[in-house]
Order: C-alpha cells, then structure tokens, then sequence
C-alpha cells in the first residue's frame, strides 16, 4: 500500500534532478526537437496506420466470404468466367517440359534484416520491404535509415544488413491480397509445375547490378541454379521470364555470364546457347523511363505531384520535422539500381527540342455524348493538330508556355558552369539533408534558368543536382549508344544493362520477347515549377495546375502523357525488338528471333474481379490471362511463331522507324 500511495503521490511530480534536467532541456531546444521528432512519428503512424487498418478490414471482409460467393455474385452479373488459363491448358493436354526462372522487378521483392541497430531490435529476419510493412508506421525513422544505403559506396551502412528473401515466396506477394508472380506460379502448377522446376531470382533490387555479384554473389548463384535445373531436367533448356527492371538485370548477367572471371562468370560465349530456351520480358524498360528522372530529380511521379500540391504541408511539414518527401529522396537516392532506369540513347531514341518519334500521337478524349462514330474533318484535322503541338523530346519544362514554344523562341541560360550559392541547410535541415541543401538559391536558379531538358541534357542536370548519386552511378551504368560494339571498353560491365551498348548473346536457336500492355496513359514529360518554401524544402516540383484541356488532352496535371503500361512508355518497351534487335543487326550478330507481344489494356468490369484478368497495367498485368498462356505454351514447348508471331495494337513499327539509328 505505500508504495501505490506513493506513486500515486508522485506520478506528476518531478525530482529535483529531474526538474533540473527538465529545464536544460527546455532552455536549450532539444526538448522541443524532440518534441517535434515525435509529432514526425505520431502523424506518420497515424496517417499509414489508418491505410493500413481499411486495407487490412477490406481483405478480413473479403476472405470471411465463402470461397464461391466472389464468382457466383461476379458470373450473376456478366455470365461464367473463363477458366484459367493454366486449367485451360492442362485440358489441351499441356504439361510442364522446360524449366523456368523468375527474375523480379525493383521493390516487388521482399527484403528481410539480418543485421540492424538498437531501434531495429526484435526485427532479425523480419521483412522490412513487402508484407505487411509494419515496421513503416510503427518505426518510420528507423526504417528509413535501415532501407538507405552508404552515400558513398551504395553498400550496407556499418552495422546494417539487409537481404533479400529467396525462394517463390520472395515476390509471389508484394502485400497481403497484392500478388505479383503468384497468379503466374498457381497457373504454372496447373500443369505440373513446382518448386524443383521453378525458381525465383531474388535479389536486392536497390544495390547496383554488379553489386549484387560482389555482395551476395547473386549471379553466380542465378548461373548454378540454371545449370543445376538443365541438368536434372534431362537437358531441357530454362524459360527466363524478367519483369520490370529484372529485365535489364537479365540482360547485365547474359553478359556477365559469358565474360571471364573475375569480372564475369566464365562461362563462356556458348552458355547463353547451351543452357536457355527463352527470354520473355515483361513490362521491359529497356531503353529506360521519364518517370525515373522525376523520381530522382524531385522524389515525384504523377501521383506523388498530385498529392503534393494537395497537402503540401503533410508530405513537406518543416514545422514538425515531417517533410515525408525529403526522407523519401535522401533513402532512394542511395539506391543505385534507380540509375538503371534513366533514359538511353539521348535524343537520337527519345526525341529533341523540337521531335520526337511519338509525334503526331493523339491521346483519348472523351466520347460525344451522342455516341457517335463519325468524326468530321475538322473535328480530324483540329486532333491532328493537337498533336503534333506535343513535343514529347523536352522530358523536363519549366512552365507550359516553355513546352509549347519552338526551340528558336526559348531564352536559356547554360547551368553547367553555374557557381552553386552557399547554404547552412546541413546543420538546419538535420536527418533530411539531401544534396539540393549543398546547391543555395543560386545553383537552384541555373537549373530553372535552363528552362527544358531533353534526354541528352537531362544526364548533365543530374550530374549537376545530385553529383554524389551519379558519380556512383556513373560507375554501373552508361546510357549512351555504341559507336564500335568491338571497342574494347565495352566490355566493362557499366555497359551490359544498356542494350544500346552491347551485343546480344552468341545464341541463335533463343527467342527473346517482350510482352507488355498498351492503352494506358503513361508518363513521358513533365511540366515543373519553382517550388516555394524554407531551406529543407526540395526546391523543384511538378506543377499540376499545368492542363491541356481539350485542345491539348495529353497535358493532365502537369504531365504528358503517351500510350504504354502505366509504367513504361511503348517505345522503350518496344523498339529493341521491333527494330533493334530485329534480323542480324550490330546488337543482335548471332540474329536471335524476337517477338514482340503487347496486350490492350481491359479494367475489370466490376469490383470483385479484383485487379482484371485483361489488364495491360505495368504489375496488374501479371495477372492478364492472355499473357499467362502465351508463357505457359512456350515453357511448354511452344515456339514464338507458334503464339503467332507479333501481337500489335499501338504505333511502335511506325515511331520505330523514326528513330535514325545505325543497327
């Protein structure tokens, strides 16, 4: 009893030392920092903690059904469902023949710790990228700093190591209810396949390719894993099927795999031959993406831009040390798998000042209300010149009026020798330094100065916002074309993810596809702003009150749009194999067939057909039933001009032969 009495007496009191202690605090700010690192938390958790608790309640509600109630409500409203296409095919007789490997796409795959610091504790071998992502409200600023990298090695931090997770089980989910590669496995396995005949490729997707090989000699255990599958199957060659970024991955380690040690695997110029029946791309950026340059550029994509202008002061709160964007860009610009997806090839592949391949592309309207389907010619020529007006080779303007103007008329100033001003933002801006707090008003003015940026200069402009990302970075990748593919400096492994600066394998009985959607509006340029605000601000943003209307449909939010997967515009999906690769050309000598395979995009009629089994969407599209029997037919056995040859909806042959490009 006295010692409840006695707390109960002294729960609001303080000690003297205490009290002491208190006032220092008080007197000195770090009450009030810490305060206000709190209120960071608090919101934080409050804010994920809320998606996550519906997103949670959505999926408790949806497994509680019965298991046939989603398909009996769904074939009620639009007639019985096709059957998979893996029951589909196991009727046709089909079974499992070649081997098949799975080669995940950056964040789809899961990341676990292994080692951590004390705010990590009870976290070993817990996933802290995929599931759940509790650890993301529950321990925001620990988990930033566990999923960063060094700024200087793009290694593990001292004292922190995070891996990826192997086995299916890697990336068949990326979140409870969000699959991946799941549906692909489930129809698989409908026709005999399992685990001793698939395999996933995990990686860490944030480090550099051959990092990877480095760290965790993951190529080399891609190459035994193969070999081990070839040979147990009684010879049957591999299917390689890459999704996203795992398809620049695939083509780094076809080369790694040929060169000699110890750059490379030693495998020699037959083993691509030897060991693999095909390659079938998903969703493939070969020749890179827009969305990558405002990733690394402002921390932005279109949605991010939307949010941003809606609730600046949640995403860039300087007042409680919230600025969710800056945490953002300081943990992803130390991940240096990003840099792997910025544009190829300049403004040969993506267009200039004043053209581009895409020109002329007329983006979807809205359909008169009296349905008809007659389009006057003015209505015609009126869209026609819409179009054209798209200059779709400035990625980057800053205002409208400089998207729309010719060349001639734009006044720019060169930011490259622009003296950066002075800044004291590393000691104000604290844990949220990024680079941009090194650069002062004046360094931020050259760049806007500059006014538009095509893929050529748009490399200059990074080297210039971000010099410690992209001297790492210049260190893995190249983004060039190649003059003489005999030079012998490309055989340094910066080169072999660029399919512009490197030879295909010496395999000419392989098939290499790539299969991905069409007819969603995709980013490919964007309209930027100054961005008002305090030091720890990042000073540039997509503006979205920049529309087209209807005499320039394609402008929305401040960025143009062109026809591809959400994702991936279609010329960096399409072209490799439309032209690049197409017959004995000077990246493809050994003249390996390609196809190319798009799938038009469909949404799902009603709610519980969850994410569709016709969407062309850049993840979504892992689910499309189409394109999951065209990959079941060729593990199977199936040849491309089995499927059919080329499947075609969009303008890809005719932007293609635009593009003036010795092959």
């Amino acid at each position: 009893m006295s010692i409840l009495r006695r707390r109960k007496g002294t729960e609001n009191k303080k000690t003297e030392p205490e009290y002491e202690e208190f006032k220092e605090k008080k007197s000195n700010g770090s009450l009030r920092k810490r305060r206000g690192r709190w209120s960071c938390v608090d919101g934080c958790c409050w804010f994920v903690g809320c998606i996550c608790c519906i997103w949670w309640l959505l999926l408790f509600l949806y497994n509680a059904m019965p298991a046939s109630f989603p398909q009996y409500v769904t074939e009620a409203i639009t007639g019985p469902l096709p059957d998979p296409p893996g029951v589909k095919l196991a009727k046709e007789g089909l079974r499992a023949k070649h081997p098949v490997v799975f080669v995940p796409g950056i964040v789809t795959g899961g990341l676990e710790l292994w080692e951590g610091h004390q705010c990590a504790e009870g976290l070993f071998r817990k996933r802290l990228w995929g599931g759940t992502f509790g650890e993301l409200y529950k321990r925001p600023l620990c988990w930033v700093e566990h999923m960063s990298l060094d700024n200087e090695t793009g290694l593990d931090p001292s004292g922190i190591r995070i891996r990826p997770v192997s086995g299916l089980v890697a990336a068949d989910y990326f979140a409870p209810g969000y699959f991946v590669w799941a549906v692909l496995i489930a129809n698989l396995a409908r026709i005999g396949y399992e685990e001793k005949n698939m395999y996933m490729a995990a990686y860490d997707w944030r480090i550099s390719f051959q990092n990877t090989e480095v760290r965790d000699q993951t190529l080399s255990r891609i190459k035994s894993n193969i070999e081990l599958m070839v040979a147990s199957s009684g010879g049957k060659k591999v299917v390689i099927i890459p999704h996203s970024m795992g398809v620049l991955y695939f083509l780094h380690f076809m080369k790694w795999v040929e060169a000699p040690a110890p750059m490379g695997g030693g495998g020699g110029s037959e083993w691509c031959a030897k060991h693999l029946k095909a390659v079938m791309n998903i969703g493939g950026p070969f020749l890179g993406v827009p969305k990558a340059v405002s990733g690394l550029f402002s921390a932005e994509a279109k949605d991010i831009a939307a949010a941003r202008s809606m609730a600046p002061s949640f995403l860039e709160n300087e007042m409680f040390n919230f600025q969710t964007l800056q945490h953002v860009m300081r943990m992803t610009r130390t991940w240096d798998s990003t840099m792997s997806m910025i544009p190829k090839g300049g403004d040969t592949i993506w267009g200039g000042l004043d053209w581009s391949p895409e020109e002329g592309h007329e983006c979807n309207e809205k359909k008169p209300k009296n349905n008809s389907t007659q389009t006057s010619e003015s209505d015609r020529t009126r869209k026609s010149a819409n179009a054209t007006r798209v200059k779709y080779g400035r990625l980057i303007s800053f205002g409208k009026h400089v998207a729309d103007l010719h060349s001639s008329e734009i006044e720019r100033i060169d930011f490259r020798d622009a003296l950066k001003g002075q800044s004291h933002a590393n000691s104000t801006c604290r844990d949220v330094w990024t680079e941009y707090h090194d650069m002062g008003i004046g360094g931020v003015k050259a760049v806007a100065d500059y006014k538009v940026y095509t893929a050529g200069s748009v490399l200059d402009l990074l080297h210039f916002v971000a010099p410690k990302l992209m001297k790492r970075g210049s260190a893995h990748f190249s983004y060039g074309i190649a003059d003489d593919l005999d030079d012998k400096k490309y055989e340094h492994y910066k080169y072999w993810s660029n399919p512009l600066e490197t030879k295909l394998p010496n395999a000419p009985g392989m098939e290499i596809f790539s299969m991905y959607g069409v007819g969603i509006p995709t980013e490919r340029a964007y309209v930027y702003k100054l961005s008002p605000g305090g030091d720890c601000y990042i000073p540039f943003q997509i503006d979205t009150s920049a529309e087209g209307g209807s005499e320039s449909p394609c402008l929305k939010g401040g960025v143009f749009h062109i026809d591809g997967d959400e994702t991936v515009p279609i010329l960096s999906a399409g072209y490799m194999c439309v032209k690049g690769w197409k017959g004995k050309t000077r990246f493809n000598p050994s003249g390996i067939h390609t196809f190319i395979r798009e799938y038009n995009h469909a949404p799902p009629a009603n709610l519980l057909e969850g994410r569709g089994t016709q969407s062309g969407a850049h993840v979504d599209i892992m689910g499309n039933f189409a394109l999951i029997e065209d990959i079941i037919r060729v593990a199977a056995g199936a040849t491309g001009e089995d499927l059919g040859g080329d499947q075609v909806y969009s303008g890809i042959f005719k932007w293609s032969e635009r593009i003036k490009l010795k092959l």
